[in-house]
C-alpha cells in the first residue's frame, strides 16, 4: 500500500524537522557554546558504522563515555537520543527503500514506537542520577546476554513472513511501544526486535526496516524531551551527529559484505557492554554510598 509507505517518509520528514527546530531554539535560548571534540567525532562514526550494520550503537557509546569519564552519568540518555536523530533518519531512509515489509504493519509499529518514546522521555529527562545509573547499568547488561545468546544461536529460528497479522500482529504493535519508552532510558531496540519478530515468524531481514523506521521516529520524539530539560552533552553531540552520518553512509553499502564477520564483531562489543554495564553499577553504588555518608560526615 503506497499510501502507507507515503505517509510513513511523511512522519519521518515531519518528526525530524520538528526535532532540528526545536534542537536549533534550545541552542539560542540556552546559550550552547560547547565545541565538539575529535573523539566525540570518531565515536559517533564507529557507533553509527555498527548500527547500520544491525549491531546496535547505545550500549557501545554508553561504554565509550565511561571509558573517557564523559559526559555525567545523568546526560547520558539525552546525548544518546539527541546524537543519534539525524544519521538514524539516514539509515531509516536507505533500509525502507532497500527492503519490502508490510506497511501497514510498519506504519503501526512505528507509531506505538514513538507514543513509547513520548511518554518514556518525559519519564527520564526527570529521573534522579542513580536511578539511570541502575536502569543503564541494568540494560546494558540485559544486551550483552542478548548478543550473547544471538552468538551461540539460542534463540528460536526465523520465519520467512514479511508481514503479520490476527494476534501475532497486535503483539509486535504492543511491544513495540514499551521498546520506544525503554529507548529513553538507553535500552536499544535491535536485539529485542529481531527476537520478537523471529518468535512471531517474521523474516529477519524484515526486522531491518522496522527497527530502523521505529528508531527514526521514536529517537526524535524522545530527543524533544531531553532538549526541553537541557540534559545532554550539547558539544558532544554535534560531533557525535556529525561522525554518525558519515558512518552511516560509510556502511550501508558493506552491509551483505560484512555479514559473515557479524558475530565476531558482536562478540567483541559484548567485552566493551559488561565492562560499561559494570562502570555504570559502580557509579550508582559509589553515589549511594555518599548519600549514606554524608549525614554522618555533616554530625561528625
Amino acid at each position: 500500500m503506497p499510501g502507507a509507505r507515503i505517509l510513513l517518509y511523511a512522519a519521518l520528514v515531519l518528526v525530524n524537522v520538528a526535532f532540528i527546530a526545536t534542537w536549533i531554539a534550545t541552542a539560542k535560548r540556552r546559550h550552547f557554546h560547547e565545541r565538539p571534540r575529535p573523539s566525540d567525532i570518531a565515536i559517533g562514526f564507529g557507533t553509527s558504522f555498527l548500527d547500520t550494520l544491525g549491531i546496535g550503537s547505545y550500549a557501545q557509546m554508553t561504554a565509550l563515555f565511561k571509558l573517557r569519564g564523559d559526559p555525567a552519568d545523568e546526560f547520558i540518555p539525552g546525548t544518546l537520543n539527541v546524537s543519534s536523530s539525524i544519521p538514524v533518519f539516514f539509515s531509516t531512509i536507505l533500509f525502507v527503500i532497500a527492503v519490502t515489509v508490510d506497511p501497514i504493519l510498519l506504519a503501526c509499529m512505528v507509531a506505538s514506537a514513538g507514543a513509547g518514546a513520548w511518554l518514556g522521555a518525559g519519564v527520564v529527562s526527570r529521573m534522579p542520577r542513580r536511578a539511570i545509573q541502575l536502569f543503564m547499568g541494568s540494560a546494558l547488561l540485559l544486551a550483552a546476554c542478548f548478543f550473547a545468546m544471538t552468538n551461540l544461536g539460542l534463540f528460536p529460528p526465523a520465519g520467512t513472513s514479511m508481514g503479520l497479522a490476527g494476534w501475532r500482529f497486535t503483539v509486535a504493535v504492543a511491544a513495540n511501544f514499551v521498546l520506544g519508552a525503554l529507548m529513553c532510558v538507553g535500552i536499544g531496540n535491535y536485539a529485542p526486535s529481531m527476537v520478537l519478530l523471529a518468535l512471531l515468524g517474521m523474516h529477519p531481514v524484515a526486522a531491518y526496516p522496522i527497527m530502523m523506521a521505529s528508531d527514526g521516529v521514536l529517537i526524535p520524539i524522545a530527543s524533544l524531551g531531553f532538549l526541553k530539560s537541557g540534559r545532554f552533552a550539547s558539544g558532544a553531540v554535534l560531533g557525535l551527529t556529525a561522525g554518525g552520518v558519515v558512518g552511516t553512509f560509510c556502511a550501508f553499502p558493506l552491509v551483505n559484505a560484512l555479514a559473515a564477520h557479524i558475530a565476531l564483531m558482536r562478540w567483541l562489543v559484548m567485552i566493551v557492554i559488561v565492562y560499561a554495564a559494570a562502570s555504570m553499577l559502580r557509579s550508582a553504588r559509589l553515589d549511594s554510598l555518599r548519600v549514606a555518608s554524608a549525614p554522618a560526615e555533616g554530625r561528625s
